[in-house]
């Protein structure tokens, strides 16, 4: 187990040189790769399926262009994990659910094809959550395996945590990209809604696909490599922004938002993120609470039942193939996410509508205040990953065994990009901030975290 202050993140951008020199190679960056695995793996449990005979091949053909000077993109010979939701045409997709033990539709999601385009090494399959909710798969914490990953993207966050890949790809409805890059160091993007190709992930209106990493850099070229290929969902623009990592931008003015989370905080935690607001400041940033302006008060009072809004509208949007999977096999499905179920079908139409209601509303003020500032910025995760060692047999199930999503809700309802940076440690483990932005203001979220990483001392509570 790596202690978090010694941890030294793998990348892969600044091994590239050494492929196009001969110096190193795509193949032996596979090799170090299967090494840390090795290690790793039996503890973290990131993964569902290996095809470390597939990931060879990719990574001697990677290896053959790069030597010849002719890459097919930056991220040409990178491997990279998928989260198990996502169909591969070479390994099985089991969605966390027994019910899908046997999956293996043998075609690749929309995201896969277009990495495998780019040149990326498709190495595993990533645990997640059963059908992308709250009841979890094996996977541990990287820096505590006493503690959740978080989820449902848990074995991308683990796996990027662990130096097992330098990248992975997870999904977002709630909070499953940005909650577990957080409890696990990850850099990671959540889009504009409809930012990246969901391919056949369409059911719910508000899920994305997003890149971890242990970069920026790594993050955005995988993110720009998929868009510039697959594009976003049908009826979407996509995710637009410069080729290569957006230049460092220094905010004027960040809304600093508190959501419906912040009294949930423990006290080290909100003494980390002053100490963070503290140095923006220092730089010149001018920061605005809700008691600032009336305008960021109306923001916070539009999200201020962000978790309610997200659970009742996917709940509602899934409940039709969720039912269908219960039907076929009743056993194969867990009891946390049949009592899920139970609660979407309890519901009725009005009480969808007044969930989409509250959503737009969200979005219309959200919209309205842009012109305030150049992002919002607040913490990504309520603190450290709790501990999780199971349900108790005989006692209700622990309501969110992956962690809560609370500081997530309000970019997932407002269809916004946030980018979550590694700029805290609690206790000894990490805690992510994030920034969020206008709708398609992704690369230049992306731009504010770099400049956040590249002037901002991390700071330990």
């Amino acid at each position: 187990m790596t202690a978090y202050k010694d941890f030294k993140p793998l990348t892969f951008h600044d091994s590239t040189k050494g492929f196009r020199d001969g110096n190193d190679s795509a193949r032996a960056y596979l090799e170090r790769c299967l090494e840390t695995i090795a290690k790793r793996e039996p503890v973290v449990k990131a993964f569902t399926a290996i095809n470390e005979d597939g990931a060879r091949t990719a990574a001697d053909a990677s290896s053959a262009r790069w030597k010849a000077g002719k890459p097919l993109s930056p991220i040409d010979g990178m491997p990279v994990a998928i989260k198990d939701l996502l169909e591969t045409k070479d390994m099985p997709t089991g969605m966390g659910c027994d019910a899908f033990k046997s999956n293996f539709p043998k075609r690749d999601n929309a995201a896969v094809w277009a990495l495998r385009q780019a040149g990326a090494v498709i190495l595993a399959k990533a645990v997640t959550a059963e059908l992308g909710g709250s009841h979890p798969g094996a996977t541990t914490n990287p820096f505590d395996a006493t503690r959740t990953p978080g989820g449902s993207s848990s074995g991308s966050a683990a796996a990027v945590g662990a130096n097992m890949v330098p990248a992975a790809i997870g999904t977002q409805v709630g909070g499953s990209i940005i909650r577990p890059a957080a409890y696990c160091g990850n850099y990671a993007l959540k889009p504009t809604q409809g930012g990246i190709n969901r391919g056949e992930r369409q059911a719910t209106s508000q899920s994305t696909h997003g890149p971890h990493a242990n970069s920026l850099q790594d993050m955005w070229q995988v993110a720009i490599e998929i868009a510039n290929r697959a594009g976003g969902d049908r009826g979407a623009v996509g995710l637009v922004g410069p080729s290569t990592l957006p230049a460092a931008a220094k905010p004027s003015r960040l809304v600093v938002l508190e959501t419906e989370g912040w009294p949930e905080v423990d006290a080290a935690t909100k003494a980390g993120f002053e100490a963070v607001l503290k140095q923006l400041a220092e730089a010149g940033v001018t920061l605005i609470r809700r008691k600032d302006h009336p305008w960021v008060e109306a923001l916070e009072q539009s999200i201020a039942n962000g978790r309610a809004t997200c659970n009742g509208v996917t709940s509602w949007e899934n409940r039709w193939y969720q039912r269908g999977i219960v039907d076929n096999n009743p056993e194969g499905v867990s009891a946390r996410a049949k009592a899920t179920l139970a609660k979407a079908e309890a519901m009725s139409t009005d009480d969808y509508r007044m969930a989409l209601m509250a959503r737009e509303n969200a979005q219309r003020v959200h919209s309205t205040m842009a012109p305030l500032a150049d992002a919002a910025i607040t913490l990504a995760c309520p603190g450290p990953a709790p501990v999780w060692s199971g349900d108790v047999p005989g006692q209700p199930l622990a309501a969110r065994p992956t962690g809560d999503f609370v500081f997530n809700a309000p970019s997932s309802m407002l269809f916004a990009p946030v980018v979550t940076m590694p700029l805290m440690s609690v206790g000894g483990l990490p805690v992510g901030v994030q920034v969020m932005g206008q709708q398609h203001e992704d690369a230049r979220m992306t731009g504010l975290a770099r400049w956040m990483s590249e002037t901002l001392k991390p700071v330990s509570a």
